[in-house]
């Protein structure tokens, strides 16, 4: 019988282990962990040892070099209640099969396809805001994303329904959460509990969604979009998505497209609030390169310094905070011996804040990533989408979406975070700011007030 050896960690409570302090801040209780205990820590959720590796060695080792021995279905029971068995629930050669009918939608020409759609949503927002008037940026930009989402993936408009989708979202998302602890798993079924707006919330994401497939089924149409892909892929036995299966994995798309891009989205606008000098350097970028018009995909590789800016805001504030991965075998790493089922714990926001990898890792940097005069870097020091065989697959249209909404945005207003507002990280699923963003919207420096020009 193998001896276990595992990283040393604090000592764990009688009944949930280290999973209360871990619950009641996560991030700082993660980063504590790090500094106390260095490259790795154990730590305990109620029974069953979890093990937090820091190093972009041990992250490659996990998520790339020996991805099969780690299993993430167990890891994601809390996605399931609300995703079913979409991209970011299922493992093996079900994830893999349905990766390969995924993937055609993410092709580079396709994506790219949806520029004029990102435009043209945000185009309709700008429409609505007023030069000095307050908003919460966080808000707005959940609401955009969600239209724009919609719209590439089932090339409908949803504005009119914006916000009870976005409602939906939450109350769902709310209970999925909770659901990790096992005190947190009453399923009371009354109007104003968390599991009772769980269920009125998935019925009517199941109704949207399922109603859509329904019409694009019976139409036979092929508009363009996500869906119509979807529901035509064949695998290379010939076999298509069930309608079950096309849910799945359209309403992961909807959940994972609009709120991890309106996150990063987000926390940009409050750094760039937060550092005039970045403020003015990239507002002088788009001038240069745009000069009030709408950005193109060929415009972004003219837009260095846009690129910089948002790969340092998903650093300081990645979407997703953590993933976790289940062991299905002993393992061995790092002079540890490590059982099967052990929860392996790999924290973005950690690891983008390591000081021998990060220089000045609370600092606001966006230069560190000029390709040319930028500090090297190990590739898993930075993954905000993940890495390896599980990479976030839309990592492509996100990057677009953020770049383009950023550069049309920012050329009509500039947010500044409203004076004395408390901005604080909560890490549910994604990071998002706990009190949303309050923000005042001044206008561009260039001066602007029509809707910029195509």
């Amino acid at each position: 019988m193998p001896t276990y050896r595992y990283p040393p960690g604090p000592k764990p409570g009688p009944i949930f282990g280290n999973a209360m302090q871990l619950r009641k801040g996560p991030l700082d209780y993660v980063t504590q962990l790090q500094r106390t205990y260095g490259d790795a820590a154990t730590i305990y959720l109620g029974k069953r040892p979890a093990v937090l590796f820091a190093r972009p060695e041990a992250i490659r080792y996990v998520l790339i070099e020996n991805a099969r021995n780690f299993t993430n279905r167990e890891a994601t029971e809390n996605l399931r209640l609300l995703l079913g068995d979409g991209l970011l629930s299922i493992d093996g050669d079900f994830h893999r099969q349905q990766r390969r009918l995924v993937q055609p939608a993410f092709h580079k020409q396709r994506i790219e396809s949806y520029r004029d759609a990102m435009v043209s949503c945000t185009r309709r927002v700008l429409a609505e805001w007023q030069p000095g008037e307050e908003r919460d940026v966080a808000d707005e930009m959940m609401r955009l994303t969600m239209h724009i989402v919609a719209k590439t993936l089932f090339n409908v408009d949803i504005a009119s329904q914006s916000e009870r989708i976005g409602q939906a979202f939450h109350d769902a998302s709310l209970f999925a959460n909770r659901s990790r602890a096992p005190f947190n798993r009453l399923r009371i079924n009354l109007p104003f509990t968390a599991y009772g707006k769980y269920l009125r919330a998935r019925k009517f994401l199941d109704d949207t969604i399922n109603g859509i497939i329904a019409q694009r089924r019976a139409s036979g149409d092929d508009t363009g979009d996500v869906i119509s892909m979807l529901l035509k892929a064949e695998d290379e036995d010939g076999s298509t998505m069930t309608d079950q299966q096309a849910r799945d994995e359209l309403l992961t798309l909807l959940a994972a497209g609009h709120a991890t891009t309106a996150n990063t989205l987000t926390w940009t606008f409050y750094l760039l609030s937060e550092h005039p000098a970045v403020r003015e350097k990239l507002l002088a970028e788009l001038q240069r390169v745009l000069g009030g018009r709408a950005p193109t995909v060929d415009d972004l590789a003219q837009l260095p310094y846009l690129d910089m800016v948002v790969k340092e805001s998903m650093r300081l504030y990645p979407p997703a905070w953590t993933q976790a991965r289940f062991t299905t075998g002993d393992f061995e790493y790092g002079g540890y011996v490590i059982r099967r089922g052990t929860i392996i714990l790999l924290s973005q926001w950690v690891t983008h804040r390591l000081p021998d990898l990060w220089p000045e890792p609370e600092a606001f940097k966006p230069e560190r990533f000029d390709p040319e005069t930028g500090q090297k870097y190990h590739p898993q020091a930075y993954f905000p989408f993940g890495a390896g065989s599980r990479i976030c697959i839309g990592m492509p249209f996100a990057n677009l979406e953020a770049r383009i909404l950023l550069a049309t945005i920012l050329q009509r207003f500039m947010p500044r975070l409203k004076p004395g507002f408390p901005v604080v990280p909560q890490p549910m699923i994604t990071l998002f700011p706990k009190f949303g963003l309050q923000m005042t919207l001044e206008p561009a420096a260039t001066g602007e007030e029509a809707l910029l020009r195509p």
